[in-house]
């Protein structure tokens, strides 16, 4: 069967396949602990849950507009608003938002919308897993930007200076990071961003976890900018992880209301509107309490600082302290070996001898490091831990 070029050279996500690899084995009688998948173990919150059940039982079952019923694109507009510290009174036009089928859709979406074949698109390393496929499947070219744990995987605009091209068309910023959980100052964040508008370069800015940011560390945002700049800015978000609704698939832009117009083009001859019960529940997500990610935070923290301490104790192992997200993603080429030359390998023997589920860094542009989640309850966490470190001893 014939299978066309550009889906040829796009490989699965790293993070599913090691989560399959680990159904596998569980479903063989194993005992495994996966730190590998990016989703909160926290319940959704019960008031979205009602809204979803409510909107049910009043037969919200019908298609709703492409981009959003107009409530959720309100609410989605008075959230970025709020993140760039202005006034209700200066809220952008509904018309500047649209709600996608989670944060992944809205990138997907946007990269289709501002990518002509060849363009290059500036993206920091270590990086998501998806960021450079989306960008080949809009026939552009990711240029990768490398980064250094010393530096704890921030990059500056001299970085950015030094593999920029006449082709470079996107900047894709994303902090806190998946898979560092580093995240940038207001002050490093805007001299990137100043650096990409001197050169007409576009921003598309992942904020998917700007709720999951620790003290000392502030939130920061490139909202702010889109209001000076909205042709030159798009700001994405959603409640996959703020509001642990991985499952519902819901996510939402900021952009020039042109740039929606188009995305909204793309959305309507592909997926059309996100599912219409799922939108009540990002509303009722989006304009209830949010005292629920306090409480996720202060988790997160203590969970951060356990797993940064057990890391911390493994002879050769480098390991930045995260102000956000809720990942680690230490340096552990030290640890390789003959028999273990690269992530790969390392995190497919610690699956099969003892049983936890890492992601290899190879998959985020950076074969040193490992992947590790802290994503789960504490006592189950530190068990997990101290099996990646019998695994590493006896190697």
């Amino acid at each position: 069967m014939r299978i066309a070029k550009k889906i040829q050279t796009i490989p699965p996500s790293a993070t599913l396949a090691v989560n399959a690899k680990a159904q596998e084995l569980a479903a063989q009688g194993r005992k495994i602990i996966s730190l590998a998948v990016g989703e909160p173990d926290f319940p959704t919150p019960e008031h979205v849950c009602q809204a979803a059940r409510e909107a049910m039982d009043q037969g919200f079952t019908r298609y709703t507009p492409v981009p959003g019923i107009p409530a959720l694109r309100r609410a989605v507009a008075a959230y970025f608003n709020g993140v760039a510290g202005r006034t209700p009174s200066q809220e952008p036009p509904m018309e500047a938002t649209m709600v996608c089928n989670g944060g992944k859709h809205a990138l997907y979406n946007l990269l289709q919308a501002l990518l002509d074949p060849d363009d290059a698109v500036l993206i920091p390393a270590p990086y998501w897993v998806s960021y450079p496929p989306m960008v080949q499947l809009a026939q552009g070219e990711p240029v990768i930007v490398p980064s250094a744990p010393e530096n704890k995987y921030l990059i500056s605009p001299q970085d950015l200076e030094r593999v920029c091209t006449p082709k470079a068309k996107v900047l894709l910023l994303n902090s806190p990071s998946n898979p560092t959980g580093c995240h940038y100052s207001q002050d490093q964040l805007n001299a990137l961003v100043g650096w990409a508008l001197e050169r007409d370069i576009f921003v598309i800015s992942d904020e998917i976890y700007d709720q999951l940011v620790y003290a000392p560390a502030e939130p920061c945002s490139v909202a702010p900018w889109w209001f000076k700049f909205p042709d030159r800015i798009a700001v994405v978000n959603g409640l996959s992880k703020s509001m642990a609704m991985t499952g519902w698939r819901v996510g939402y832009v900021l952009a020039h209301p042109d740039l929606i117009k188009a995305m909204v083009r793309i959305q309507g001859q592909s997926t059309s509107n996100v599912c219409s019960i799922v939108q009540k529940a990002a509303l009722a997500a989006l304009t209830g309490p949010m005292d629920f990610i306090r409480r996720m935070r202060e988790a997160f923290v203590r969970r951060r600082d356990l797993a940064l301490a057990k890391i911390g104790s493994w002879p050769g192992v480098i390991c930045p302290k995260p102000d956000g997200a809720f990942y680690l993603f230490p340096r552990m080429d030290n640890c390789y070996s003959r028999a273990v030359p690269d992530s790969t390998t390392m995190c497919t023997r610690i699956l099969e001898q003892v049983g936890v589920a890492l992601v290899p860094g190879a998959a985020f542009g950076d074969d040193r490091c490992v992947r590790f989640s802290y994503a789960l309850d504490d006592e189950t966490l530190l068990a997990a831990l101290d099996l990646v470190q019998k695994a590493l001893e006896e190697a």
